[in-house]
């Protein structure tokens, strides 16, 4: 899945200027990789064939296809979560790029040259274009149904027209300019709407949520763009708010260098039987190097603040809105993880230290798709929430008591800073203070307005 490029409203010239213009990709760096399933390591000669393609640098998909044409085996790869990303040669059209990347910023941690970590700089200034996403259905010959949102923001199903069939010619009428996009309407979607907890294809997990970032990396020359799947709905959230973080920083999203890493999260799922499963996996982060708090505090005085008036409150309220979908990658589509596919209620970040370490997560046979475990949100506090959850939770909090309007962002970046003093976001009790204030402002949201108003006419007369 492409970005489209939106281009300028000039008048069309051509029939290719007809259709959207897609940002060119030039190679894809993979978020995981694929290992051997127990019956395939068994078969004599398998482990020694795929150590041999993985060193000449074929894909994952040209492995499977090689194993499984010479020992009639189906399904002989499964993905496997690990700690960094995969860099291939055969992953380009020009292989020496994937070289020149591990050159630039691989890492030799004990295991050979792996990318761990890198820079990342986007093109467009809209964060859709930069991660483009959907759900989607695939099928053996491409994409059967996806979604796309309307004018009414409403999330519908689509799928193509069926070809009419030309009885003079006894063939399929040719199209013009792609195939017919058309709602689909049947009798398990009859209205159309893209509803994954009634869709048959999305309870088969033959639809999923599908998602890609698409970026430069400094250094790297190469005319076009490099793609990076995931289908995780906590990284594109996370995503997200990076992005809308910086925006609302620095007025724009390109010209920024982001970072790429991966970060291990405990994660607690749910599994097919309805329990509780808790296991670490490492997900995808997109970082950038912003100090975010000195954005939000401003000066000691909050007049100058005042007369100073900026976004960056604004900072808070979005840093942590979040996509309300949920969603699975596409079969062999993605290797973001090591879980089975199922969707995770709880996302804790490991913290470095010697009782948590990288956990890696085994492959098993049966395992056919792993997805990177998407949490269910919650504003709940929890008994000992760290001060990036209860920033998070603030954000939410925030968005829906309406502080996120433009006139009034400073008024209650002004009633913080009176309230707590400089530097509250970087204390925790402080932010656990005032998600509670504004927890109570759910039910009672004059008596906030109120002391807020008063705050500000202090700072205006004082």
């Amino acid at each position: 899945m492409n970005a489209v490029i939106n281009m300028n409203a000039a008048p069309v010239r051509s029939v290719v200027e007809e259709r959207a213009m897609r940002a060119p990709v030039i190679g894809r760096i993979r978020p995981g990789i694929k290992v051997l399933t127990a019956k395939a390591r068994d078969l004599p000669g398998a482990v020694k064939l795929y150590d041999e393609l993985c060193a000449a640098g074929e894909s994952f998909d040209a492995i499977a296809t090689a194993l499984e044409s010479r020992f009639r085996l189906k399904g002989a790869l499964v993905p496997k979560n690990v700690p960094y990303f995969t860099c291939r040669r055969s992953d380009f059209t020009n292989p020496d790029v994937a070289d020149e990347i591990l050159r630039r910023y691989g890492e030799d941690r004990g295991d050979g040259l792996r990318l761990y970590r890198f820079p990342v700089m986007f093109a467009f200034n809209d964060w859709m274009a930069n991660l483009p996403n959907q759900m989607a259905a695939w099928g053996t010959s491409g994409r059967k149904y996806f979604s796309e949102y309307g004018p009414d923001g409403t999330r519908y199903c689509k799928t193509y027209e069926k070809v009419e069939r030309d009885p003079r010619a006894q063939r399929a009428t040719r199209t013009f300019g792609g195939r017919t996009i058309i709602l689909r309407r049947d009798d398990l979607i009859p209205d159309g709407v893209c509803d994954p907890g009634h869709c048959p294809e999305y309870q088969s997990r033959q639809c999923n949520l599908t998602a890609s970032f698409i970026f430069a990396i400094p250094e790297i020359r190469g005319l076009g763009l490099i793609e990076l799947p995931t289908n995780s709905i906590y990284v594109l959230q996370k995503a997200y708010s990076a992005m809308h973080t910086v925006t609302l920083a620095h007025g724009r999203l390109t010209g920024t260098r982001f970072w790429l890493s991966k970060r291990p999260f405990d994660i607690t799922r749910i599994n097919d039987a309805g329990d509780a499963v808790r296991q670490s996996q490492q997900l995808t982060v997109l970082d950038a190097d912003i100090d975010i708090a000195a954005l939000l505090d401003g000066a000691d005085d909050p007049l100058p603040a005042l007369a100073m008036a900026n976004d960056a409150v604004a900072l808070l309220e979005e840093s942590a809105t979040v996509v309300s979908l949920h969603g699975d990658a596409p079969k062999n589509t993605s290797l973001d993880a090591g879980l089975p596919e199922n969707e995770a209620d709880q996302v804790h970040e490991v913290k470095p230290g010697p009782a948590s370490g990288l956990a890696h997560s085994g492959t098993s046979a049966h395992a056919t798709q792993v997805a990177e475990d998407d949490p269910a949100i919650t504003n709940a506090p929890t008994a000992a929430e760290s001060l990036e959850d209860g920033l998070h939770r603030m954000s939410d909090l925030l968005q829906r008591l309406g502080l996120s309007a433009e006139d009034r962002k400073q008024s209650f970046r002004i009633y913080a800073h009176a309230r707590y003093g400089r530097g509250w976001t970087d204390r925790a009790q402080d932010v656990g203070q005032m998600n509670a204030r504004l927890e109570t402002a759910l039910t009672d949201r004059g008596a906030l307005d109120h002391e807020i108003a008063q705050a500000a006419h202090a700072a205006l007369f004082a």
